[in-house]
């Protein structure tokens, strides 16, 4: 079998391929391959062995153990293989295929490094892909509609100048009724922590406002947060091949934090946001490293803890067991960090997956893939069965999970394989567990 055997409709790739000629792929293929790509994908290419290594890392692969289609060789073979034999002349349907597999059946989660004996990266090979598609103009729909709310607002939920402001009074006004004292100070120069969150926190989870202004507050932070576009670090444009709007997002993000003269950005609890601000758009922007420094909350919390800042009225009831994001894992080596801090937090074990640390399996979330939206959801969750399995062998009830793509992958996991289990943030158990004025 392969990714031709099981399309999947998506409105925003049937439309984008009508527009396509043999001719018009090529010259963008051929444009991102030569222009964009050197030698690192060309030796990718020419040293892979076939030898199945990477079967055993790719979740996708694990939850279809009897198709080697979804194994990273096998991707790699349905896509860039092809465009390399054919020099990048290939029928607009062989680009519905091709966009399909790259963006819903890879979560560019980086596992299939660890277990390539010659550390093919197939996730950077279907980034690439990605980008081809971009630049072809065959994108998923739902994601492609939060990247053109990126273009627009700068930020991915369309939250408008005023309902950002609002929205962070509000919950001012809300912790205040807890933390009399407590402010949530906007534009403020030279402070410390410039807290930096993702557009669904205002748009959904407005909870995790109020828990950080609490944590802020308590641990006597001096921070701020700001009032104008800019404030949102997450990056669809990095997820579609969108490379331009990418740096746009995290040029506007850090200049932000520059014209206020903060010390440090402290990133929310969101894997995929930390790598393009961490990671990714800064590089694309040309900084050898960060104008303003980064820190993932992860590493903000574990030095409060650590400096004993934040004094605990309880400890969190255990065990519990704990999820990697790739993207502050693999990507950033958090791992013993996070679970230091969760044993401060945590009164009981720390019970572990097979797959855990730097090998934990994928959220089947990340890289975009549960933006892709409802036509891709079974898909998905189908390929969360590895993870599924390892979660309910654990028998603990807790899932600590310091993203929020993980956290909408890990919901859909648990809902659809029957796992009596709940997810909690980091900031969740702090708030919960901290010393508070007594009413």
């Amino acid at each position: 079998m392969g990714i031709h055997d099981r399309l999947i409709e998506d409105v925003g790739l049937r439309r984008g391929v009508s527009r396509l000629t043999p001719e018009k792929i090529q010259k963008t293929v051929n444009a991102v391959l030569k222009n964009e790509t050197g030698a690192r994908l060309k030796v990718y290419s020419e040293t892979c062995m076939r030898c199945g290594m990477c079967a055993t890392a790719c979740h996708f692969a694990q939850s279809h153990p009897d198709d080697p289609s979804y194994t990273p060789a096998g991707k790699v073979r349905q896509t860039l293989d092809v465009l390399l034999e054919k020099d990048g002349k290939v029928e607009p349907d062989f680009i519905y295929g091709l966009a399909q597999l790259a963006y819903s059946e890879c979560n560019l989660c980086r596992r299939c490094v660890h277990y390539c004996p010659i550390g093919i990266d197939t996730g950077y090979i279907m980034s690439v892909m990605r980008r081809i598609c971009h630049k072809l103009g065959v994108t998923p729909q739902y994601i492609q509609d939060t990247a053109h709310s990126h273009s627009a607002t700068y930020n991915q939920m369309w939250v408008k100048d005023d309902e950002w402001t609002d929205t962070l009074q509000w919950q001012e006004e809300e912790a205040r009724e807890e933390f009399p004292d407590l402010r949530i100070p906007l534009d403020k120069e030279g402070a410390d922590i410039y807290y930096s969150v993702i557009a669904p926190e205002p748009k959904f989870r407005t909870q995790l406002i109020y828990q950080a202004a609490a944590i802020m507050h308590a641990a006597g932070v001096d921070w701020t947060m700001p009032a104008e576009p800019g404030w949102d670090n997450s990056d669809m444009c990095m997820f579609t091949g969108d490379f331009e709007m990418m740096g746009r997002l995290k040029r506007r993000h850090f200049e932000s934090a520059q014209k206020l003269k903060v010390k440090r950005i402290v990133m929310g609890e969101c894997g995929h946001a930390f790598r393009s601000i961490y990671d990714v758009g800064n590089r694309w922007d040309g900084w050898l490293w960060h104008p303003v420094p980064v820190v993932h909350s992860i590493e903000f919390f574990w030095e409060l803890m650590r400096d004993g800042k934040i004094k605990l009225a309880k400890k969190y009831p255990g065990p519990v067991t704990v999820h990697d994001p790739c993207n502050v894992v693999r990507g950033r080596g958090l791992h013993e960090k996070l679970r230091e801090l969760v044993r401060f937090l945590v009164d009981g074990d720390i019970v572990e997956t097979a797959s855990h640390g730097e090998h934990n399996l994928c959220c089947a979330a990340g890289g975009g893939v549960i933006n892709c939206g409802p036509p891709f959801k079974n898909q998905r969750v189908a390929a969360c069965k590895a993870k599924a399995d390892e979660l309910k062998a654990t028998g603990v009830g807790t899932i600590v999970a310091p993203c929020h793509n993980c956290h909408g992958g890990l919901e859909d996991t648990v809902h659809a394989y029957h796992l009596d289990m709940q997810i909690k943030f980091l900031g969740d158990i702090i708030y919960e567990c901290m010393e508070k004025p007594e009413a």
